[in-house]
């Protein structure tokens, strides 16, 4: 599984107009299954991303994660991620999860996420999404969590 976590102050997704999904400060989260990929690679991804050190702490330095602040965690899919890139001028998009192991899968990490995260707001799998952020640093990292 593949995840794009940007630390914000503040993102919301939108679909036909409403908001389905908002954080204050924490994590928005675009989130892909690639092909091979099972709850456990969801859980170890989850794991990493709730502890993960992106947040500053008294002395400025990214030693607090999400767990340690309290801040919102917002899910959003989005199989793009898993492009291949390498070749071409259009992507191809054969390293990603089928729309059904995709959809499986982030309703398990969302699940998940929402029994050990106070704070857990989503995207709509399939949903054409309007996604806004304000990127606080900017940080942003790529984590990936392989199939075994």
């Amino acid at each position: 599984m593949i995840a794009l976590l940007q630390r914000v102050s503040a993102a919301q997704v939108d679909v036909d107009g409403a908001t389905i999904g908002a954080i204050g400060r924490g994590l928005l989260v675009l989130l892909c299954a690639e092909k091979g990929d099972t709850e456990a690679e969801g859980d170890k991804l989850l794991a990493k991303l709730l502890g993960y050190r992106v947040f500053p702490d008294e002395a400025g330095k990214m030693n607090r994660s999400l767990s340690d602040i309290g801040g919102g965690l917002l899910l959003v899919p989005q199989f793009t991620l898993a492009a291949d890139t390498r070749s071409g001028t259009r992507p191809s998009f054969t390293p990603a999860a089928a729309p059904a192991d995709g959809l499986r899968l982030f309703e398990h990490v969302v699940a998940q996420a929402r029994q050990r995260h106070p704070h857990v707001a989503t995207g709509r799998f399939g949903a054409d999404m309007q996604v806004s952020l304000t990127n606080d640093g900017p940080v942003t990292f790529w984590l990936q969590v392989q199939a075994q």
